[in-house]
């Protein structure tokens, strides 16, 4: 994620974004004419490195283009279009698994359709208007205020709102220039600048801490040794990509009203106790696996989402791409770390 903040304060955010694209398409096709193990690990490398640069810069450009009164909505998109990825993916597979089963199309047509979402990406991502505070970073103040008319007023560069904005913009780059430009060592050097690393960094470690990742990466395995057929899995998993659906609309439409602060809260309380409740009622009763559901909702309601939103907002524009970068890669090091760990808790103490 370090090379990416680079990337994204050089060449822009649209560039970069489609840099990830195209590293993401070159990952997928590779898992899709995969002709061994070897080349399927090699292309899940590139895939996955495309969906770590995709990841930072998707909220922080939505961040910096969206208008404020909608800013949160716009951010949560992200985790809803994620939502819809993975009720597109688990429906796609269990289809596959039922119609395909035996054939390599059985896992070649999922892993080729996930191409798909990132070639109308790369190619119109450079016609959308580029962040107008990287811009003005750049010093093309003009070109910054075309972008935001174009954002926000319809093209008219005296707009109220687009003359305001452009003021305040300049006004923090003349402090900025006071300073000098942002460095690393700046993040944690300046007391504010590392509070707001440290709230960053720690709301997405804390996300992976919920075991949201160890759910989705081996629920199979869990769902497995509980009795249950590798088809009803594949549905079990296609209902839960439903009910995250649901839970990501919800936080879109309700974000703006609510804030940040108080659906995270809300969520961790709530999540953690369906997790906790869920766990006993399965021990008790294994064949229940509905509790898993209610966790996914409040999960996907409102922690999910907002631990990409809120980071994007709290950094200032010029700290604002190397300090993303480091919250993104806190949850990709957690998320990491859950993904080894979790098989070992499993041989340990099963399951349960």
């Amino acid at each position: 994620m370090i090379p990416v903040a680079y990337c994204a304060d050089y060449f822009g955010r649209r560039k970069t974004i489609q840099i990830g694209s195209l590293v993401y398409i070159f990952g997928g096709a590779m898992q899709t004419g995969a002709k061994s193990l070897d080349m399927m690990y090699v292309g899940r490398f590139f895939a996955g490195f495309g969906v770590g640069i995709l990841a930072d810069l998707a909220p922080l450009y939505q961040a910096e283009i969206a208008h404020p009164s909608i800013r949160g909505r716009l951010t949560t998109l992200q985790q809803f279009m994620l939502g819809i990825g993975a009720f597109t993916a688990s429906w796609v597979t269990y289809g596959c698994a039922q119609g395909l089963a035996g054939t390599q199309a059985e896992w070649r047509v999922p892993l080729g359709i996930q191409i798909i979402p990132a070639l109308p990406l790369i190619t119109f991502i450079g016609m959308l208007p580029e962040s107008p505070r990287w811009l003005a970073e750049k010093g093309r103040i003009e070109d910054a205020r075309a972008s935001l008319a174009r954002l926000h007023a319809h093209g008219d560069i005296n707009d109220p709102f687009v003359v305001h904005q452009v003021d305040d913009i300049q006004a923090e780059i003349e402090k900025s220039k006071d300073i000098g430009s942002a460095s690393w060592s700046e993040l944690f050097k300046v007391p504010s600048n590392f509070r707001r690393l440290a709230l960053g960094s720690i709301l997405q470690f804390s996300v992976q801490m919920t075991g949201v990742s160890a759910i989705q990466y081996y629920s199979t395995e869990i769902f497995t040794t509980m009795g249950f057929s590798s088809t009803r899995i594949l549905l079990f998993q296609s209902i839960n990509s439903i009910i995250a659906l649901i839970g990501e609309a919800c936080c879109v439409i309700w974000v703006d009203h609510i804030g940040r602060r108080r659906p995270l809260i809300v969520g961790n309380v709530a999540s953690g106790l369906s997790f906790v409740v869920g766990s006993i009622l399965m021990a008790r009763w294994p064949g229940s696996v509905d509790k898993t559901w209610v966790f996914n909702f409040f999960f996907s309601a409102c922690i999910g989402p907002l631990s990409w939103a809120y980071p994007a907002e709290i950094y200032s524009t010029r700290t604002r791409a190397k300090a993303t970068a480091i919250t993104s890669s806190s949850s990709w090091i957690s998320n990491f770390f859950i993904a080894q760990v979790t098989p070992y808790a499993f041989r340990a103490v099963g399951w349960r």
